[in-house]
């Protein structure tokens, strides 16, 4: 469910000659971005080879912003856009917007988030899947013929074991109530603790030593850049897995890397990396790690949903109602 927030639109900004200025710094599908044209005078600062003409051209009109969830906005470009009121970002993270300056100037961010949740969760199960019953394994098997010579290699039960959630806000709960029906054990850690029927561990080695799995479901950003790092991949353990469908900043690549050249921990599931698409190659060559090409949110039905709550934000800011969504730093 999209939240609704009862901020209006601040009385101080001047009125607009509508249709208002967007500048847009990432690519958009074809369904966002066709009804962004046809309301908005759109700019795209994402395509152009010439920036700083376009911004010559068109900065002081720039009311709106549209980025992606993984594009980072440095403050260097809203210092050249005077009188940007609004970011709208066409994904859940928001990691590459920076909040302090933002509520400092008083731009509202806006976010697609629950729109997302249920593809993402889905995501994780099948991480855990492909990695604790090697299911990506013994496909690649069977194509190769590998079944007419020999009999599969056993695996892990996944019934009774432990996934540890880093994180448990609505992507976090939506994987626990998904890995609990499948008879899986979970705890979670995060600032504080919930109601609930999960386990808390106020620790984040704490849970990393209690975990089979251990999923990362937190944001991005600079607090928690680096957050899983070698003493994290040390309590895992030799027989633990490591589950990431958040945000590769969060994981210390170098340290997983070498946790799994080491056998300091069992295997990885990998959704999101550091610099995409750019993944380290020793996890190319890794069979006991499972890489797909950050597709939490890849679907026609969510990404349409997405698209269409980015643009309402967009619409409620200039129309003087109440935005859809706000981020919480902002709220």
């Amino acid at each position: 469910m999209v939240r609704s927030t009862s901020f209006f639109a601040a009385s101080h900004f001047p009125e607009l000659t509508m249709p208002a200025d967007i500048l847009v710094t990432a690519p958009l599908p074809d369904f966002l971005y066709g009804p962004l044209k046809a309301d908005f005078r759109c700019h795209d600062y994402f395509q152009t080879t010439d920036k700083a003409g376009l911004l010559r051209q068109v900065a002081g009109s720039i009311h709106g912003l549209v980025q992606g969830g993984g594009t980072v906005t440095p403050t260097s470009l809203l210092d050249a856009l005077p009188a940007l009121q609004i970011i709208s970002v066409f994904g859940v993270g928001y990691d590459g917007v920076p909040v302090a300056y933002c509520k400092k100037r008083d731009i509202k961010v806006t976010n697609t988030p629950d729109v997302l949740t249920d593809d993402v969760a889905d995501v994780a199960v099948a991480l855990i899947l492909m990695t604790g019953r090697g299911f990506v394994r013994l496909n690649r098997f069977v194509h190769a013929g590998d079944w007419l010579k020999r009999s599969p290699e056993l695996t892990t039960r996944l019934g009774g074991k432990t996934v540890g959630i880093l994180g448990l806000g609505r992507i976090g709960k939506a994987i626990a109530q998904r890995v609990t029906a499948m008879g899986m054990e979970v705890a979670y850690t995060g600032r504080n603790p919930q109601e609930g029927p999960y386990r808390f561990i106020s620790d984040l080695k704490a849970l990393a030593a209690a975990s089979d799995f251990l999923v990362v479901a937190c944001p991005g950003g600079p607090a928690t850049r680096n957050l899983v790092d070698a003493d994290v991949f040390a309590a895992l353990g030799a027989t633990g897995t490591i589950v990431n469908i958040a945000r590769g900043s969060i994981i210390d690549e170098s340290s997983m890397v070498k946790a799994l050249q080491d056998g300091t921990i069992k295997a990885a599931g990998l959704d999101v990396f550091v610099d995409e698409p750019n993944i380290p190659a020793p996890l190319l060559e890794m069979k006991n790690v499972v890489l797909l090409p950050h597709v939490g949110s890849a679907t026609h039905e969510t990404r349409k949903a997405m698209g269409d709550l980015c643009k309402a934000n967009l619409d409620a800011w200039f129309a003087r109602k109440p935005l859809l969504t706000l981020i919480p730093e902002l709220g």
